[in-house]
């Protein structure tokens, strides 16, 4: 088991930016892709962001394209993903997920990987 960790979530106001960051209690997160969900009242789960093993290549969805980074500090043992021009449509449940790829760098469809951790969430809501 992988035990992450989200935390830097929170309430915000529309136009807004907040920095979520996802560690595993002091394990190495070399190994694995990671990946960003989200989950709002009544919808399902999404992806939101993704990041390869190195950190070379990066996806989006198309919603939050130009306003939300993701990235990743290896020696840390910690990825990011900084949230700017937050939007109410934003609001939702974020989730941290890691995907065991041990070498290979890219970033795999999560529902082929045969090893795919999971933290609790950290809340995030905007304001109108």
């Amino acid at each position: 088991q992988l035990p992450l960790v989200e935390s830097g979530g929170g309430l915000v106001q529309a136009g807004g930016s907040l920095r979520l960051t996802c560690t595993a209690s002091g394990y190495t997160l070399d190994y694995y892709a990671i990946g960003w969900f989200r989950q709002a009242p009544g919808k399902e789960r999404e992806g939101v962001s993704f990041i390869s093993t190195s950190g070379a290549n990066t996806n989006y969805t198309d919603a939050v394209k130009g306003r939300f980074t993701i990235s990743r500090e290896n020696a840390k043992k910690a990825a990011y993903l900084q949230m700017n021009d937050l939007k109410p449509e934003d609001t939702a449940v974020y989730y941290c997920s890691a995907a065991l790829l041990w070498t290979r760098d890219y970033i795999p469809n999560w529902d082929e990987v045969k090893n795919v951790y999971w933290g609790r969430g950290t809340q995030v809501t905007v304001s109108s």
